[in-house]
């Protein structure tokens, strides 16, 4: 039986951060990022307002620090053996988040099939940010709708796993969907909740939503390849 797998970034992979506040931790931007989220929150910036702010904040950020606050983050456990697991089975992994392209893509190096993210200028910014490449929530069922076509399946062949109200329109739209680590309104969506700092337990308990479940185990994995967002 085909399964798609997916996945958010922050906040779900990225234990209680998210990779803006780990590049600002970075390059001692911290307070002007945090003054940004502020005016997110308080609905003056939408998505694409705040990404488009990105550049402007790290006008001089480079591929190395970017490495640099991806390797130092605080990842959930296990997501490499997640991603052997799902590979060993014929299944397929993707992530989707809203967080540039430039963060993202280091996914790949822990064996994600995919991962779809909104998609910056090279490093360090030299154009303009293209707006129409800052994913939004609405844009996860999209990228789940191609994908899962593209592979043959059918929405009960989905399992998403994500934190927030980001993931809401996801998580009303796919029958099988983990909170992980989320706070009530998100939780209330999901079929299921988990809390912890393993991603094999969530998956783990994601695969008993299917209809025969199994048990997990590791394997290699083969290549993984980025996938543009829009």
């Amino acid at each position: 039986m085909g399964i798609l797998h997916i996945f958010d970034m922050d906040g779900t992979l990225l234990a209680g951060t998210t990779a803006s506040l780990e590049i600002a931790r970075h390059t001692g931007t911290t307070p002007r990022l945090l003054e940004m989220e502020a005016r997110f929150a308080a609905g003056e910036l939408d998505t694409r307002g705040f990404s488009a702010a990105l550049p402007g904040l790290w006008a001089d950020l480079t591929p190395q620090v970017v490495a640099a606050a991806y390797a130092a983050a605080p990842w959930l456990g296990g997501i490499a053996e997640v991603c052997a697991d799902i590979r060993a089975r014929g299944e397929h992994s993707l992530v989707i988040t809203m967080a540039p392209d430039f963060f993202a893509r280091h996914l790949l190096e822990l064996g994600f099939d995919e991962v779809a993210a909104s998609t910056f200028p090279p490093l360090p910014f030299t154009a303009p940010l293209d707006p129409g490449g800052v994913l939004t929530p609405a844009d996860k069922v999209r990228i789940t709708d191609r994908t899962r076509a593209r592979l043959g399946l059918g929405r009960d062949q989905c399992l998403a796993y994500g934190d927030s109200m980001s993931d809401a329109p996801l998580f009303r739209h796919l029958p099988h969907t983990v909170a992980v680590n989320a706070d009530h309104h998100l939780a209330d969506l999901a079929a299921l909740d988990y809390r912890g700092d393993d991603l094999t337990e969530a998956y783990r308990l994601a695969r008993t939503l299917l209809p025969t479940a199994t048990p997990t185990a590791c394997g290699q994995r083969p290549s993984s390849r980025w996938t543009a967002s829009p």
